[in-house]
């Protein structure tokens, strides 16, 4: 029989994290990467596994209890032979500090068909006796948030009387058609002074349908894009840069690059230039204070480059992109978008992002509008480039030319500023030369 203490492992740039959902009781058998509490910060959702196997006892940790690194969550007896004191369903083990919210359990039928009292009288887990009122996932939490509803006045229908999203829709549309009374923060969402919800719509009765749950990723960020959308008034600027020169020089780089191991696109010359265009229009390279009278003026150079993975769109950040060269941003690029794809980022990887590029022109399309990624202030879109007539003074010649659109805060930037800031990042896409006056 052997004890060993379970401290909460480094998990990125994070202090004084609540503790929203512990995930097992004291007696639980675990297994290794088995999760046994949910932490949210301001940014992400993560859940903590454990290290190892074994009987979970003396847990140190309350809900809503705020823990950092090195704190004692609980102590694990890993010895073969020690008899867990009762079995109880958990989650399925997830990675460390993984950035997304936990999946809700599958939804048994449509909202209008769930009945708003539970069928199973069999005790939740984290039931109040273990300090919680009600068992639910992070992203039903933040779901019902949105709505205005508190989920100690709705029965969860899922496994172990679980809380899920049908669970929170059928409790409106009680409220809705008075049958229950409405709480206070409803009853604002309802009567106008918030943002309506969209009307729940049993489609079935259209045709046949199919439930595809979102996956953790698309859950995570479709509600910090719902937030930037809401929060920042956002204008978009489109224009276009002749890479003539730029796609003749890095093809004059292809046996070098090879050689050097890496791919190189034409993604790390925009970021080089992204920075340069920082540097000389720094309200670009700012964030907003949180009393929404001043802003920030940063003197660093992160870049947020989107990443299409097969969960969703992920943004990792490529720092102090001013102190690289041209073939150390290839290569870090190349490795940092691989872990998206392979779901190995960490919070860290993610955070402290001062610009942000999203780039479609190895898909197709002419032009878009990117949503700002707060807390930063304004973000690039490129487009696929195409070959097209350009007049030079005397004959119209063949360029290269690549559309793009900067989406950017109104609040910080004006009209002027953000079509100096395009034509400027232009004229560096057209001459790298420009990047070294």
């Amino acid at each position: 029989m052997a004890m060993q203490k379970f401290t909460l492992p480094d998990i990125g740039n994070y202090k004084d994290i609540p503790v929203i959902e512990i995930l097992v009781n004291e007696g639980d058998r675990v297994e290794k990467d088995q999760s046994l509490l949910t932490l949210e910060s301001d940014k992400a959702t993560m859940e903590i596994p454990a290290p190892f196997a074994g009987v979970v006892r003396n847990i140190q940790v309350k809900l809503e209890q705020r823990i950092n690194q090195g704190d004692l969550i609980c102590e694990i007896e890993t010895s073969a032979d020690a008899a867990p004191a009762a079995k109880v369903e958990t989650p399925a083990p997830a990675p460390a500090a993984v950035v997304a919210a936990p999946q809700a359990a599958p939804m048994p039928a449509p909202a209008a068909n769930i009945p708003l009292a539970s069928a199973t009288s069999e005790k939740p887990i984290n039931a109040p006796s273990s300090g919680a009122k009600y068992h639910a996932s992070p992203s039903v939490r933040a779901y019902a948030r949105n709505l205005g509803v508190e989920l100690q006045h709705v029965v969860g229908t899922g496994p172990k009387n679980r809380i899920q999203t049908n669970d929170v829709e059928a409790y409106i549309k009680a409220v809705m058609q008075g049958e229950k009374p409405a709480p206070k923060a409803l009853a604002v969402s309802m009567t106008g002074s918030g943002i309506p919800p969209v009307p729940n719509i049993d489609f079935t009765q259209f045709g046949e349908v199919e439930r595809v749950e979102l996956s953790r990723i698309k859950k995570l960020s479709g509600k910090h894009l719902t937030a930037c959308w809401l929060n920042i008034p956002h204008v978009t600027q489109f224009d276009e840069a002749d890479i003539s020169e730029l796609e003749d020089f890095r093809a004059s780089l292809k046996a070098r690059a090879e050689k050097a191991g890496v791919k190189m696109t034409p993604l790390p010359f925009v970021m080089m230039a992204v920075v340069q265009a920082l540097k000389e229009f720094p309200h670009f390279n700012a964030s907003m204070c949180a009393d929404n009278n001043a802003i920030v003026l940063k003197k660093y150079f992160n870049i947020g480059v989107a990443v299409d993975t097969p969960n969703g769109l992920v943004v990792p950040v490529v720092r102090d992109v001013d102190k690289k060269g041209l073939f150390d941003i290839a290569r870090e690029l190349a490795e940092i978008s691989q872990r998206a794809r392979d779901g190995k980022l960490s919070p860290t990887d993610m955070s402290g992002g001062c610009f942000s590029i999203s780039s479609l022109g190895g898909i197709g399309g002419t032009q878009f509008t990117p949503i700002v990624n707060a807390p930063e202030v304004a973000i690039l879109g490129i487009s696929k480039a195409k070959m097209a007539p350009v007049w030079n003074g005397s004959s119209f010649e063949p360029r290269l030319m690549m559309p793009f659109s900067v989406s950017y805060d109104h609040r910080v930037i004006d009209g002027a500023q953000g079509v100096r800031f395009t034509t400027r990042l232009a004229q560096l896409l057209g001459d790298l030369r420009e990047i070294l006056i």
